[in-house]
């Protein structure tokens, strides 16, 4: 990123963020209003004055029951679908247990299938039974076939409305289907398929406007050369669009017969979804931030993550116990935190690198070998660097009088640079080897990251750290 492109990020980060303050606080000086009409007439005038996307992110500061009234005293129902297409779950659930069927009818009535299955997700089991009874067969049809995709997958993110025309068809004829239809969201590419529904190309929206109404689509047509099945995952598509550059990306059954879009729009909120879970993950709770929850249900949502962190701790503090009478013991705690915290660092660098080139698409099956053996490598060195630092430090601040080590002064200066060497190897291992031990569990390689890793590399080095120290000792 150039220093013009992140100026600009920045700028537009502040914009956004200063919209977001600033609607913030009128909502909350409205809702402190003494009486109920003036709070209604300011939250209306709010809600007419602002865009209904910024509306939506800002509620989420807001209680659960002052964002059913932002959305009831928005102007229409256009901005009510925008508001509750792109504000939080939690916000819609909110919503919902405020609203009649027929009310929420008639915005899933309005909404695209994909856009509508994502909505009703956040609905009990027993009212979207009873909203698909009340729908239009047509619309429920749509929206059952979406729901039957895994929530991940390629099926979940198409829109199974879409511009396709079979090979004959003419520019003319297809632009005249395009303005007959003005509720199917135009992408930026139409598709050709035969008699069956098979997909053949794709023809590009300009072409539409830039060529004669009398050509068939089959001259100006180019060829399909990706496209996924619905079993998909997100992050294949992600992966797809990202490298080729897709502006709608093509689902096909094993027949090859079109069933579905994804457009370029829709793999930015993919990506949005896996950047908050990924972050989630890496910090070790699923909390989302941006959510006003009460403080117990936050807490919660935190506890589970840190027992582990409380485990490890648990172990350590008891090994610590178990060698206490040890000879060897008496100088080896004071230099706990120093491995802890240098082993940590160093792992998860490690798992932290390969990660990231794992998501990026950058690690071939070929190249992962070839990328741990690397990192081990640089374990080591960087084991054997800092031991050897650490080790002369610790013999100059002897030499000074800074330290008393007394007559054992080359056994702990040896104990330390061996541990720190221990250490490091155990980190660098750890950190090495967890990304693609999680990836073939079916996790999230972002975990590796964060405490479960974490907490095992603080008592593996530890414990490392314990055995290089006894095995020192014992040549001295």
């Amino acid at each position: 990123m150039t220093e013009d492109e992140d100026d600009h990020f920045d700028t537009n980060d502040s914009h956004t963020r200063q919209i977001d303050d600033e609607l913030n606080a009128q909502l909350l000086e409205a809702f402190h209003q003494e009486t109920s009409q003036i709070l209604l007439h300011d939250v209306a005038k709010i809600a007419s004055n602002y865009d209904p996307i910024d509306l939506a992110h800002a509620v989420t500061r807001l209680p659960p029951p002052s964002r059913v009234v932002v959305y009831e005293n928005l102007p229409d129902l256009n901005a009510k679908i925008i508001f509750m297409i792109n504000t939080g779950s939690n916000t819609r659930s909110a919503i919902f247990r405020q609203l009649d069927d027929q009310e929420i009818i008639r915005l899933i009535d309005r909404m695209p299938p994909d856009e509508a299955v994502w909505i009703l997700d956040d609905m009990s089991d027993r009212r979207l039974k009873r909203i698909l009874d009340l729908l239009d067969p047509k619309k429920v049809t749509r929206i059952r076939e979406l729901q039957k995709h895994d929530r991940h997958s390629a099926g979940r993110l198409m829109t199974n409305e879409f511009f396709a025309f079979s090979i004959n068809t003419t520019i003319g004829e297809a632009a005249s289907q395009i303005r007959d239809n003005p509720g199917i969201a135009l992408t930026r590419r139409i598709f050709v398929v035969d008699k069956d529904g098979g997909l053949i190309g794709f023809v590009p929206a300009r072409n539409l406007i830039v060529n004669p109404d009398y050509l068939p689509l089959r001259q100006v047509m180019g060829p399909i050369l990706q496209k996924v099945t619905p079993d998909a995952h997100r992050d294949e598509v992600v992966d797809l669009v990202e490298r080729y550059k897709i502006p709608a990306l093509p689902v096909v059954d094993k027949d090859d017969k079109l069933l579905g879009v994804i457009t370029y729009e829709d793999v930015v909120e993919a990506l949005e979804d896996i950047a908050d879970e990924t972050i989630a993950s890496i910090a070790g709770t699923a909390e989302d931030v941006s959510e006003n929850e009460p403080i117990l249900k936050r807490l919660l949502w935190r506890a589970p993550w840190l027992l582990v962190t409380l485990c490890a701790g648990l172990v350590t503090s008891t090994a610590m116990t178990h060698f206490n009478t040890r000879v060897w013991f008496t100088f080896v705690p004071f230099f706990v935190p120093l491995i802890t915290g240098m082993s940590g660092n160093v792992g998860i660098q490690c798992s932290t690198i390969l990660v990231r080139g794992m998501s990026l698409g950058e690690l071939s099956p070929g190249q992962r070998s070839t990328a741990m053996a690397k990192e081990l490598a640089i374990g080591f060195l960087i084991g054997v660097i800092f031991g050897a630092l650490c080790a002369m430090v610790i013999f100059l601040l002897n030499l000074s009088g800074v330290h008393h080590l007394g007559d054992q002064q080359y056994a702990i200066i040896a104990m330390v640079g061996c541990g720190v060497l221990g250490a490091c190897l155990t980190a660098t291992s750890l950190g090495t080897f967890s990304p693609f031990f999680f990836y073939r569990m079916g996790v999230d390689p972002a975990v590796a990251s964060g405490p479960i890793v974490t907490a095992f590399n603080d008592v593996l080095s530890t414990l490392m750290f314990f055995l290089v120290a006894r095995m020192i000792y014992s040549f001295f």
